[in-house]
């Protein structure tokens, strides 16, 4: 049988589960996952192989943000964009609690040619009745849906996902290396980790102020030693990151030093500082120190 490969690239409404199903899929943390909106900003690829059958290059976005408040969030719906151009597949993600709605999916991906998957995505928080329902409603507004109830989450159904995908990828050879995992480096993951943290230590507005830059990253033969800046908006922002006598910024740093240390297999040391740049999600400058535009 010809080696397969191509690009699937997951796109859905914010907190449909699109990190956690490449995950999932990939069987490898990459993309980070909180409950809360918006938690992706970067396009982030990772790379399943099958061996002697198929390459799998799933692309995780940003969920799609109808009315962009911010520079920042125009960048994420670009890299959206970014990723309707090189498709050979489009996995859609709905969770089975949204209405299904033909507005909810772009228009480029509705006009495509394109194989379209949909993953009907958290079905453990539903019942047969309700997901006979929701397939209907999806097969009737996009009659050319692949449709696969799935759970990333208690990874269920995940090997039909798969078996869709591979029919619809074309014959090629690899595009990476049959070992490769990502195409990102290991400076841009321990940037996301502690992003992670503080997404899940901070309510409100603190974590969407904020930006985390690795200022230096010193591999030694036992350790990783790691400087990163977390950047804020404002002074009072600054304090809260920090916490009363420094606590809350230690509780992000102990957390996100234990993942490290997981994901790098190595013992880290973490330093991690907060400094304030006014504005930064409007300013286009920073946004391009910050990897988001180019």
């Amino acid at each position: 049988m010809a080696f397969k490969s191509g690009f699937v690239n997951i796109i859905g409404k914010p907190n449909a589960g699109k990190s956690t199903l490449m995950n999932a899929l990939i069987g490898e943390r990459l993309s980070i996952t909180t409950p809360k909106a918006q938690t992706t900003r970067h396009r982030i690829v990772g790379i399943l192989n099958i061996p002697e059958e198929a390459q799998i290059v799933f692309s995780d976005t940003p969920g799609i943000i109808k009315n962009p408040a911010y520079k920042l969030q125009e960048s994420m719906n670009a890299f959206i964009e970014g990723s309707f151009e090189d498709a050979d597949v489009f996995l859609y993600v709905s969770e089975i609690k949204d209405l299904p709605r033909l507005e909810d999916v772009p228009e480029k991906v509705l006009q495509s040619e394109t194989p379209f998957v949909l993953a009907l995505n958290k079905i453990e928080q539903s019942n047969q009745q309700e997901l006979e329902q929701k397939v209907e409603a999806w097969k009737t507004l996009v009659p050319r849906a692949i449709i696969v109830p799935v759970s990333a989450e208690q990874k269920f159904n995940l090997e039909q996902l798969i078996k869709q995908i591979l029919y619809f990828l074309p014959e090629s050879r690899p595009y990476f290396d049959l070992d490769a995992l990502t195409d990102r480096n290991e400076r841009f993951f321990v940037t996301e980790i502690i992003r992670e943290k503080i997404l899940l230590n901070y309510q409100k507005e603190i974590p969407y102020a904020t930006e985390v830059v690795v200022e230096d990253f010193k591999e030694e033969s036992q350790i990783n030693k790691i400087r990163a800046t977390i950047y804020v908006m404002r002074e009072s922002q600054k304090g809260i990151i920090i916490g009363h006598m420094g606590s809350t910024i230690k509780k992000v740093s102990t957390e996100a030093r234990i993942d490290m240390e997981r994901f790098l297999g190595k013992k880290v040391y973490l330093e991690l500082q907060v400094k304030v740049s006014k504005d930064w999600r409007d300013n286009e400058k920073q946004l391009k120190r910050f990897g988001y535009l180019h």
